[in-house]
């Protein structure tokens, strides 16, 4: 039988050979494994990996598909109990671009005001570098 952590649809694993923690990302197609990049936003992959922990995401649909796959808790009513991430990383750290399989935080209209919503990139997408302040890529593809 399938543990509890198991079954969630997102998951902070172990770290990969590199010794960069993961974000598991499960669906009935697969699962999508992503290196979170502490080095280049640690508030940020701090504050997603407490959302992922809580549970946050768990049985949450991903929306859009175009340039992007979103998830989050925008319009389910659901309490964040972290609060909004008062920070924007994008120009702090090391200068990693929106590109195909890389998941950024999203900035609505502040960019020092992100929350649950997250994206992975389907394709490049250096427009998301700037707008808002720039969406800050927390993780890329790690196959």
């Amino acid at each position: 039988s399938e543990s509890a952590e198991a079954k969630r649809g997102l998951q902070v694993c172990s770290p990969f050979a590199n010794d960069m923690p993961t974000l598991v990302i499960r669906t009935p197609l697969g699962s999508v494994r992503l290196e979170l990049r502490p080095d280049a936003a640690p508030q940020t992959v701090a504050y997603i990996s407490k959302c992922v922990r809580d549970g946050l995401y768990d049985g949450r649909a991903w929306y859009r598909s175009d340039f992007v796959i979103q998830c989050g808790l925008h319009g389910s009513g659901v309490h964040n109990p972290n609060g909004n991430l008062q920070v924007n990383e994008t120009h702090t750290g090391p200068k990693v671009s929106n590109t195909r399989g890389t998941a950024a935080i999203a900035h609505f209209d502040s960019p020092d005001n992100g929350n649950t919503e997250f994206f992975v990139n389907l394709q490049a997408n250096a427009h998301l570098d700037s707008v808002y302040g720039g969406d800050c890529v927390f993780a890329g593809g790690g196959g």
